[in-house]
């Protein structure tokens, strides 16, 4: 098998909106590259990206797939990420093996919140990227409108690299604005291609193009603007030279069009990846701490595992870019993050579920790697004698959160080995058995993000879970200072028990949380007894009062009381204390607190009456809003209580096109109904009980 260094490798992240047609781009491009015969459609189910069962079934991306081919002497390689929200975490993960992102846009839809999120990705890991505008071959699509929407939403630095001479049915050219050539492909989906000169009614629109093209790349560099000054153009060489260096360093963003579904201009697309965008060996060195490793085989060894899965027969799966040295199978890898060794067994190079066996994989190659003993996504593998750190994936925080209980009893460890499982393969979802609520809750990006990673819970673990909507975590205070006594006297035959104490309950501060305040003078409960008050107290906080909920902001004073020489003991005296906060309690006006979160939603204008009509019957309080192109963003403050499957009603009200992100701040007292039904609820489940 050939081997390809680091300056013949690129790494083409795909990304884009569900639906803007990545999977069948990548489809087309391996048909052109000669890895597949025949181009297979989502709609069937038969594309090489999308194996997973539960992809054929839904025919959308839900993991991301490592693809690669030769073209030009250069291998690319294909990170196809899911477009459906969902699966954000699989698009976090893919970025990171990536050095380019190619954004595939729908000639149909536009901009939309997909393109949006990879967009401000790629600028989060200042990625080079370029845009292709597919599906020209659709009914009343426009390019020169796309590209306009694309311009004034991403700026001026977005240059046409190509433009399609006709859309619709009859889109079957494109014109070359740096080769200033024509390409006509054959209308069979064989890719075929014939080269002409432009045509001289089109001439006058290529020269424009193209002098906004040499434009924006003179001002990219200043030898080059003053050439362009000087000479008021720039030679071949140095138009592709400057465009190039433009290119990776974000001061041109270049747009191309294609056609998947017809294979119309897909080899211009991999032309132009090989040559106008950089290698994996052209990239900038990785830093942390102090320390760089560049992409360079003769560097130690640094590969990142981006991604894990488990595969049938194999056990699990683990996606690994290599950011420099050799990582070569037999050898000895250190994982950094687990403190421990790995032996590298088998590397493979991936096409979907296809593999090919090979030795080792160079600085910049990405490739999977089996039966890793320690390693899960995210760590990193390197030398151990020249330890090194790849900065971590920083995953997206979860919007949706559900109970989940075992359909049998005794099933409780499986479950929990299984999820924690699950949990390292993807860490956008979590798992955590929760005390206070004494539920054990998962988290995820979205309703069927959890329902596939329940299903394989089942499919992998044998065991099913029932799912519940999780608890809220409430919290008691009261309003007002009251006073009451606490004494426990009890007499059974012998030493009894006896133990009395006032106690003064004060309100404090949101946020403050518990106090204490010994106030006792005079010896009228020994200080041995004094410990025993605050427990009683403490825990009493701890069990809640009014709904079973934990009581915060809360200060308690022990001022008086009386003991017993010998019927007094600290178990008398932490019932008492329990009995007089309870009573003090309920005379200081007590209320129940709801926790509150800010709600950012991004939608399309057209959609922002129903959305916020919708945060308004939720008791949210809408608190700004801004204008985002042609989105909304609004900002409000919503109970948790009220956000329960929040994911899925946006995604009904905005076609899936709407995406919010929540955030903890702050506690809040419920209203007096809905304080009244929870109160309620809790004493029927307390009777039930």
């Amino acid at each position: 098998m050939k081997i390809f260094k680091s300056d013949q490798i690129y790494n083409i992240g795909v990304g884009g909106h569900s639906g803007s047609g990545k999977t069948s781009l990548v489809e087309a491009m391996l048909f052109n590259m000669g890895e597949i015969n025949r181009i297979g459609q989502v709609e069937q189910g038969n594309t090489i990206s999308d194996f997973n069962e539960d992809e054929i079934e839904r025919q959308v991306s839900i993991n991301t797939s490592l693809m690669h081919g030769e073209w030009n002497n250069a291998k690319i390689n294909l990170i196809d990420t899911p477009g459906f929200s969902d699966f954000y975490g699989d698009v976090v993960c893919g970025m990171r093996a990536a050095d380019v992102m190619m954004i595939v846009v729908s000639a149909a839809s536009g901009v939309e919140v997909g393109t949006e999120r990879v967009r401000q990705l790629a600028d989060k890991y200042n990625m080079p990227r370029f845009y292709v505008i597919n599906k020209l071959d659709r009914e009343n699509v426009n390019f020169n409108q796309v590209y306009q929407e694309l311009r004034d939403r991403f700026g001026k630095k977005l240059a046409i690299a190509e433009f399609p001479v006709e859309v619709g049915p009859n889109f079957f050219a494109v014109v070359d604005i740096i080769k200033q050539k024509m390409y006509t492909y054959a209308h069979d989906q064989s890719g075929d291609v014939t080269v002409a000169d432009i045509p001289a009614d089109l001439q006058d629109r290529v020269d424009e193009i193209r002098t906004e093209l040499v434009e924006t790349v003179a001002e990219s560099d200043d030898a080059l603007l003053e050439k362009y000054f000087d000479a008021g153009d720039l030679s071949e060489e140095e138009l592709i030279a400057g465009y190039k260096n433009a290119v990776k360093n974000r001061t041109v963003v270049p747009v191309l069009c294609a056609s998947a579904a017809t294979n119309v201009a897909v080899k211009s697309v991999l032309d132009f990846i090989t040559e106008y965008l950089p290698a994996a060996g052209e990239m900038p060195p990785i830093e942390n701490e102090g320390k760089t490793r560049a992409p360079k085989d003769s560097e130690p060894l640094a590969a990142l595992v981006f991604k894990t899965m488990a595969e049938a027969h194999l056990g699990e799966l683990a996606l690994v870019k290599v950011f420099s040295g050799v990582l070569k199978s037999g050898d000895e890898a250190y994982n950094f993050d687990q403190n421990s060794s790995e032996r590298i067994g088998q590397i493979f190079l991936l096409n979907g579920r296809n593999k090919k066996n090979v030795d080792q994989l160079h600085a910049g190659d990405v490739g999977a790697l089996v039966k890793l003993k320690y390693t899960h996504t995210g760590d990193t593998l390197c030398s151990k004698s020249d330890p090194f750190k790849i900065p971590p994936i920083e995953f997206p925080e979860p919007l949706i959160t559900i109970a989940v209980e075992p359909k049998t009893k005794g099933d409780e460890d499986k479950i929990g080995a299984g999820l924690n499982t699950l949990h390292e393969e993807d860490p956008t979802f979590l798992v955590k058995f929760d005390t206070e609520l004494r539920q054990t809750i998962v988290s995820g990006q979205g309703e069927l993000h959890l329902d596939i990673i329940l299903k394989r819970l089942t499919q992998r673990f044998g065991v099913e879970v029932e799912t519940a909507e999780p608890r809220i975590p409430y919290r008691e205070t009261i309003k007002k200072t009251a006073e009451a006594q606490g004494k426990f006297k009890k007499q059974t035959g012998g030493r009894g028990q006896y133990g009395d104490c006032h106690l003064r309950l004060e309100p404090l501060p949101r946020g403050t949380g518990f106090e204490f305040v010994d106030a006792i003078v005079g010896g009228v409960i020994p200080g041995k007894f004094i410990p025993a008050v605050e427990k009683g107290a403490i825990e009493t906080c701890e069990k809640g009062i009014l709904a079973g909920c934990k009581i915060v902001d809360i200060r308690v004073t022990v001022f008086d009381g009386s003991y017993h020489s010998v019927d007094s003991s600290e178990m008398a005296f932490k019932v008492a204390a329990s009995m007089g906060f309870k009573k003090a309690f309920l005379e200081a006006s007590p209320v129940l607190l709801e926790p509150i979160y800010d709600l950012e939603v991004k939608v399309p204008e057209a959609y922002m009456g129903d959305v916020m009509g919708d945060i308004s019957s939720r008791r949210g309080k809408i608190s700004g809003m801004d204008s985002d192109g042609r989105f909304q963003v609004i900002k409000a403050k919503v109970p948790l209580a009220e956000l329960y499957k929040y994911t899925t009603v946006l995604r009904s009200m905005t076609q899936g096109q709407g995406i919010f992100h929540r955030e903890f701040s702050h506690y809040e007292e419920v209203p007096r109904e809905v304080a009244e039904k929870i109160i309620a609820e809790h004493r029927k489940e307390k009777e039930e009980a």
